[in-house]
């Protein structure tokens, strides 16, 4: 199962040594199982290349097999085996600007609980390919795109707009969304910004000149004074706290988001899917004050 495992890997990563990194696993061994298993076929698997490794014909149609035997033997082991350690490997991937504050600690503690279990953890903010890159599962906030992902949702997520006093003495508080155009906006790229108006959803395009792919980033930007941003409590929290952001325009709050664990489609989520994700769930409803919903 193991040679089996890997292979598929290696044919998702494209080659050994991204497969090896996912796996956690040297270069030799990864090598190792897979001339032990073509050996044990008889057939070639994987063409090396410069650029990595290439699927033969043979290889597109046995990895298919091989992942389907990889999935439900995984599903009859949690099917005799329903309690206890979980083992085996969980790949994650998190965004950079809530991940390592927020998230994280929810992995440490996975980690302490099931000793047997591999974490391995990626954070970034760019949209991750779950299937191409090889991950179980991912943590998503936001609003979700359709996709042929599915979706658990771990808790609401939400936001304020807010300013730095000084941007606010030099250049006053909009108090509509209409007066929003007259600011400098700071902004992931060229999103829209939504916001309640009573039982309407009003929608505004912002401008500006500071744009950055990290919430952190923008967060630090809006202490400076550069501009106004639309940000998660969570990430401005601390900022609120010290003073450091005001929010403003509170009469049209921007409509909650969510968190959400989302995974590639299969008929059952693996157990220690459903771990982390009841996991996740109690710590967002743990710690309220953090997240905004102890309003």
């Amino acid at each position: 199962m193991d040679d089996l495992r890997t292979f598929v890997a290696v044919a998702d990563a494209g080659g050994v040594s991204a497969a090896a990194r996912r796996l956690g696993l040297s270069k030799s061994i990864v090598s190792r199982r897979l001339f032990r298993i073509e050996a044990e076929l008889g057939v070639q698997l994987l063409a090396r290349t410069t650029r990595g490794a290439a699927l033969t014909e043979a290889g597109v149609t046995f990895r298919d097999h091989a992942a389907r035997a990889s999935a439900e033997i995984d599903t009859a082991r949690e099917a005799i085996l329903p309690t206890g350690d979980l083992r085996g490997h969980l790949r994650v991937a998190m965004p950079l600007s809530f991940g390592p504050t927020h998230f994280a600690p929810v992995l440490a503690e996975m980690a302490h609980r099931h000793p047997r279990l591999h974490i391995h953890s990626a954070y970034s903010d760019r949209f991750v390919d779950l299937i191409a890159e090889g991950f179980d599962c991912a943590i998503r906030v936001g609003y979700l795109q359709d996709s042929n992902l599915i979706a658990k949702r771990i808790g609401p997520i939400h936001g304020k707009l807010v300013a730095s006093p000084d941007y606010i003495e030099k250049n006053g508080a909009p108090q509509t969304p209409d007066e929003l155009a007259s600011h400098q906006a700071l902004m992931q790229g060229t999103e829209s910004w939504q916001f309640q108006d009573g039982n309407r959803i009003v929608t505004v395009q912002p401008q500006g000149r500071f744009k950055a792919d990290n919430a952190t980033a923008l967060a630090g930007a809006a202490a400076a004074g550069l501009g106004i941003a639309w940000l998660p409590d969570c990430i401005i929290h601390d900022y609120v706290s010290a003073g450091a952001l005001v929010p403003i325009m509170t009469r049209y709050p921007p409509p909650p988001a969510g968190a959400y664990v989302v995974r590639p489609p299969g008929q059952h989520p693996a157990r220690k899917i459903r771990v982390l994700t009841e996991m996740l769930i109690e710590h967002m409803a743990g710690n309220p004050e953090i997240w905004g919903l102890d309003r």
